[in-house]
């Protein structure tokens, strides 16, 4: 299971937009809790704690402990929603899990090697993330914090895909990557400096051999 967080939550009494915005101004944050057979919920939690915590990766991928009317409970995050602007948290979107019942959630793709791989290291080349993270299904239990895939041996214009990660067990691809193309999920790719440097090469090169291979201009005969 992924690195434990606790978030403290205080029920919420009164409901309505305007409510909603003096909590905010309190410097609080509304939650709605869902999922494990129980019926929706709404709390506040403290802003300043949560949108901290928010800047943690792991938490995104984490199996949270929230503190619910004084008994603790697993929860995921599910959305979070933000101010256009402002750095402030507007609303929480938590669903309780069940030791018992798979769950799926987004977890963020590590690619180690990069800088040694020879089409970097050796040849120059541009190392691309394609995406960033994948989605998953498995138990609470087996929640990865993240899946790390391996990047080292990439040449100049190779990829890896989608099949190469290596998924923990009782972890699966959710169903919607089995439907699809085995698509690259990262690549080395050369430089835009190589590349132009490369074209004028080849130009030049084609400028000399064009000029070899000209025929003499013909000189007229004495005669």
């Amino acid at each position: 299971m992924s690195t434990n967080f606790t978030i403290e939550l205080t029920p919420r009494e009164d409901f309505g937009s305007s409510n909603s915005r003096r909590l905010r101004r309190e410097g609080m944050v509304p939650v709605v809790i869902y999922g494990a057979d129980k019926k929706n919920a709404h709390y506040v939690t403290e802003h300043d704690s949560l949108v901290h915590i928010l800047e943690v990766e792991a938490f995104h991928s984490a199996i949270i402990d929230v503190k619910e009317s004084g008994k603790k409970q697993g929860a995921i995050l599910r959305e979070v929603q933000m101010h256009p602007y402002k750095s402030q948290v507007m609303h929480v979107d938590l669903q309780r899990v069940k030791a018992t019942e798979t769950i799926s959630l987004r977890v963020p793709l590590h690619f180690i090697g990069d800088d040694i791989a020879p089409g970097v290291k050796t040849t120059g080349g541009i190392f691309s993330r394609l995406i960033v993270d994948v989605e998953i299904q498995c138990l609470p239990k087996n929640l990865p914090e993240f899946l790390e895939v391996d990047v080292s041996e990439l040449e100049l214009n190779q990829a890896v895909h989608i099949s190469d990660i290596v998924l923990p067990e009782g972890v699966e691809l959710t169903t919607a990557y089995h439907d699809s193309d085995d698509y690259a999920i990262a690549s080395v790719t050369p430089s835009k400096i190589s590349a132009d440097f490369d074209q004028e090469e080849a130009e030049a090169e084609a400028e000399e051999l064009e000029l070899a291979t000209v025929a003499p201009p013909e000189v007229e005969s004495s005669d």
